[in-house]
């Protein structure tokens, strides 16, 4: 059991998941899309619960990229409709276990429904502290840069800024994850072993992780092992294995 090996006082502080395999998980055993997205809410649930039982503090999931609205309609239309059920369902949950939800990306272009029950459980949770769990919603990393470009660009323009004084911090303080830390584990399930346009600037000096495994297959102890794998690593920013030690 990996939960048993990991070192409490050295747990990322931020894990991002890219949740990959809904699909082919459906398809390899014969069934609608549909249902895959489905049991993808199971993992999501477990993985949550896994989390926030160890102290993880921030949980980033990818849930709906910008590119994600070129599917057939069908699938966004499911997609959108168990993103409500789930929320109406997991409100319980996050307010027990003291977990704090927010959302990023383009939330303005999610439907009404969506969005009014979004607001609702953010709403409720605001005051959490346990941990904060991030939707990423019509999200996209690069659409994300030219926002921040654009704020920035402007205030330059109206003299609020020099360029001079523009630097990291400047930048994410304008980012969607103004309030959280930089990545350090990023997971992709699936096998596939890209980035897929998401966090492109906080994941700079993430640890990656890739898994053969399926998302709607994904539960606790698999995040365990991602979990232990980075704690095995040596993570140098830049520096000498000489100077870390």
């Amino acid at each position: 059991m990996f939960k048993e090996k990991l070192n409490p006082d050295s747990l990322p502080k931020h894990i991002s998941i890219i949740m990959d395999g809904n699909g082919r998980w459906a398809k390899q055993k014969g069934f609608l899309r549909a249902l895959g997205h489905e049991e993808g809410t199971i993992a999501v649930r477990d993985v949550v619960e896994g989390c926030a039982e160890i102290g993880v503090e921030n949980l980033t999931l990818y849930a709906f990229s910008t590119e994600n609205w070129n599917r057939p309609k069908i699938e966004v239309d499911t997609l959108m409709r168990l993103l409500v059920s789930s929320l109406k369902k997991e409100i319980k949950t996050l307010v027990k276990n003291n977990i704090k939800l927010q959302a990023i990306g383009n939330l303005g272009n999610l439907p009404k429904k969506a969005q009014k029950e979004l607001t609702e459980v953010i709403e409720k949770t605001k005051e959490n502290e346990r941990m904060t769990l991030t939707l990423a919603l019509s999200y996209g990393s690069r659409e994300e840069l030219i926002q921040v470009v654009k704020q920035i660009s402007e205030k330059v323009k109206n003299n609020e800024l020099m360029p001079d004084a523009i630097d990291e911090s400047i930048i994410n303080q304008h980012l969607y994850t103004q309030n959280l830390p930089d990545v350090d584990l990023l997971i992709r399930t699936s096998g596939e072993q890209r980035i897929s346009n998401f966090l492109l600037w906080q994941i700079a000096y993430a640890e990656l992780y890739f898994t053969n495994i399926l998302w709607p297959d994904f539960r606790k102890e698999n995040l365990y092992e991602a979990i232990y794998n980075y704690q095995t690593r040596e993570r140098r920013f830049g520096k000498t294995s000489e100077q870390i030690s």
